[in-house]
């Protein structure tokens, strides 16, 4: 998620078994593999026509990717010669929010549950792990992470108040959520990882690649509100199934 890519590997003496080696270089191709596939899968959602066969697989394909990659990088960080918390609070938050993005178009309309009010509490204890850790390693990151988790606990919150989400707001959560999630794989790449792009092809190029998630994150929330599409016709988001 952050510093280069060599300090973000598990790595295993070479006293360690085989196997060990073997482990590791599977969860780096993994992490990697989620991660590109991931990015591409966004780009062919974000292109497609909403609620498209190709979209909504697209979607599905993000959805699992991001589960991937996050997954391992969460999973990973704690191990690793040197604990980055920024890497495990980005993991979560990847998590979180591409699982509650997800699941508000697979679920039917104004549906509420367990999960609902699982992913308010969780969101409230990524706000605090952020601004705890931000304050005793002073990475502006984590304070960030933690007002992206302050305003999605309100959102769960909101949602939990008017009982689930129906029309345009639901379509808008879903967007903003999975935006996001795109944004912290793309920031990961471009940003945090750019000592592994080519010299040649870093500068404007890879800032705009790194921040395009924000901007097509933009376009639709407002897109969504005034397009007479989406509130006169049962629109399927990204990753949902016909039925919502």
């Amino acid at each position: 998620m952050e510093a280069a890519a060599a300090d973000n590997i598990l790595r295993f003496g070479p006293e360690a078994p085989a196997i060990l080696h073997a482990f590791a270089a599977i969860l780096l191709f993994l992490h990697i593999a989620g991660a590109s596939v991931a990015m591409i899968a966004a780009a062919v959602a974000v292109i497609a026509r909403k609620g498209d066969p190709v979209h909504r697989a697209a979607g599905n394909v993000f959805f699992v990717s991001m589960l991937v990659m996050a997954g391992v990088a969460g999973g990973v960080s704690p191990f690793l010669p040197e604990i980055v918390p920024t890497n495990i609070v980005a993991s979560l938050m990847a998590l979180y929010l591409v699982t509650t993005g997800w699941m508000t178009v697979k679920r039917p309309e104004g549906a509420l549950g367990g999960f609902e009010t699982g992913a308010l509490l969780f969101a409230l204890a990524m706000a605090a792990a952020g601004a705890v850790f931000g304050r005793l390693t002073g990475d502006p990151t984590l304070y960030a992470f933690a007002v992206i988790a302050t305003l999605a606990a309100l959102a769960d919150f909101t949602m939990l108040r008017r009982r689930g989400l129906k029309g345009v707001p639901r379509i808008a959560r879903h967007l903003w959520r999975m935006c996001a999630a795109f944004f912290i794989a793309t920031g990961s790449f471009f940003f945090g990882q750019a000592d592994e792009i080519p010299a040649a092809l870093r500068g404007p190029l890879t800032t705009v690649l790194g921040l395009a998630p924000l901007g097509v994150m933009l376009f639709w929330l407002v897109w969504v509100r005034i397009s007479r599409a989406f509130k006169t016709a049962p629109a399927v988001p990204l990753g949902a199934s016909a039925d919502g």
